[in-house]
């Protein structure tokens, strides 16, 4: 069975809304379905929801979804605090599990498929990044490789050399682990960060240095980095969606632009 755990605790201030950030509309729906959507189109059998914020508004949004289970983060210390509230529900489940947030609506099926089918490559990573290149990728962390090609860990763009930041594969946050590796991989994150918080990005280093296999894998489009944290983003957002949506319905129609 494939699980997923879905971030969706925060509160957005930068979208100038008291909605919980992802109810915000895209679309005229909230962000958070069409990850949701994707999610299911892509064969996960379950998935946990974190909220937080205005929780009860989520809960109620979301009711007329069924492989739904909701957890309560009361407190908001990071997107690795967020998967660390799902621990209960996911210490017996013995296979994959992605972790994903809720304010990415440019998430493709297409991608969350390639993602689980690496997974299931002998030898088995404990855990999957997915990557994409990016022409300007800047604010984005970099992935670092050795000689020959393998995974050796994410640098964000403050932390980066300028070679380093010439480096167009980015971290898109989109993973997926084995689950038992996670849950242990989260008893060894710390909050020795500016923020003071536990961050998710610091599992895949956690388990390198365990000897376990850790694998980015460069299958997600450009597009699906274009999260939103501002109004501004999402009118971007809103306008990428309405450009592939129209492609998409004059590809079926055989109707070509004209100038």
């Amino acid at each position: 069975m494939k699980y997923a755990v879905v971030m969706a605790a925060g509160k957005g201030t930068r979208m100038k809304s008291e909605l919980p950030k992802v109810l915000y509309p895209v679309l005229d729906r909230p962000m958070i379905e069409y990850v949701l959507d994707a999610l299911e189109q892509a064969g996960v059998d379950k998935i946990f929801v974190v909220v937080g914020y205005r929780s009860d508004l989520v809960r109620a949004t979301l009711t007329h979804r069924q492989n739904l289970e909701f957890v309560e983060q009361t407190e908001q210390l990071g997107t690795g605090h967020a998967v660390m509230t799902c621990q209960e529900k996911l210490k017996r489940h013995q296979e994959s599990v992605m972790v994903v947030a809720g304010d990415c609506p440019m998430i493709q099926v297409d991608s969350i498929r390639k993602l689980f089918e690496a997974y299931q490559q002998e030898p088995r990573p404990t855990c999957i990044l997915g990557t994409a290149h990016k022409d300007d990728p800047v604010g984005l962390g970099r992935i670092l490789r050795d000689e020959s090609g393998e995974f050796r860990g994410i640098i964000e763009e403050k932390d980066a050399t300028p070679e380093q930041k010439r480096i167009t594969e980015v971290n898109m946050s989109y993973y997926v682990f084995h689950t038992p590796d996670l849950l242990e991989a989260l008893t060894h994150l710390r909050t020795d960060n500016a923020q003071k918080e536990y961050y998710i990005t610091d599992t895949p280093a956690i388990m390198l240095s365990q000897g376990k296999r850790v694998v980015a894998l460069p299958v997600l489009k450009p597009i699906e980095s274009l999260g939103i944290n501002t109004v501004e983003e999402a009118k971007i957002v809103e306008e990428a969606m309405n450009s592939r949506l129209a492609g998409k319905h004059q590809e079926g129609l055989g109707i070509r632009k004209t100038t």
